[in-house]
């Protein structure tokens, strides 16, 4: 008779998350989740196959939480900020949780989830077949890129003030960009950036 299980997939994630968190992505094994949980990593592999099954899990309940739910009354371009708002803000407080999004967007039920919501704002908003697809292509490449930059080389950072410092005749424009650059907040940047990439996406309707 097999024994009954006495872990949860959520007690996982939230042992893998915490792990990601506090030590990176890199930390991240059978070995590490199964001592997080004071458990063994022989008695782990009850519940999952390996470290992809434990990503995917982690995936899950970080973009498990994002409520997808906006008003049908508000505009396309609304709906659409607000989502992408959500998704930066939930995948925002896990960094090392970025690049396992992007590893499993394609079998993750969260992120097919978030996708339908923007999708439907797209398709609400008159967006169909060609037009449809590179819209909603632009959007995820805005959000995936505003979130690799920022975690991993944020405005405020290291780089930036290197940059600023920086007294090479050669590049004077770079150096005087940083200087500004270290006046802008990530909000800032996400949202002024987003709603330059709405503009484009809004005048392909009238393409």
């Amino acid at each position: 008779m097999a024994r009954p299980r006495t872990l949860t997939d959520d007690q996982i994630a939230a042992a893998a998350l915490a792990i990601v968190d506090r030590d990176g992505i890199a930390a991240l094994s059978m070995r590490t989740v199964a001592q997080q949980l004071g458990t063994g990593t022989m008695s782990l592999y009850r519940y999952v196959a390996g470290r992809e099954d434990i990503e995917k899990l982690v995936v899950e309940r970080v973009l498990g939480a994002v409520n997808t739910r906006v008003p049908e009354t508000a505009t396309w371009r609304q709906r659409s900020t607000v989502l992408t708002e959500r998704i930066r803000e939930a995948v925002g407080m896990h960094s090392g949780v970025v690049s396992l999004v992007m590893a499993h967007r394609h079998s993750s039920q969260a992120v097919k989830r978030c996708t339908e919501a923007l999708l439907r704002a797209l398709t609400d908003a008159g967006f169909s077949g060609k037009p449809r697809v590179i819209a909603l292509r632009t959007l995820v490449a805005f959000l995936n890129g505003t979130l690799v930059s920022q975690h991993h080389g944020p405005l405020p950072g290291a780089g930036t003030q290197i940059l600023a410092s920086m007294q090479n005749p050669d590049f004077p424009l770079m150096a005087e960009t940083a200087r500004d650059a270290q006046r802008v907040t990530s909000c800032e940047e996400f949202r002024k950036g987003l709603a330059v990439v709405l503009d484009g996406i809004e005048a392909m309707l009238a393409d």
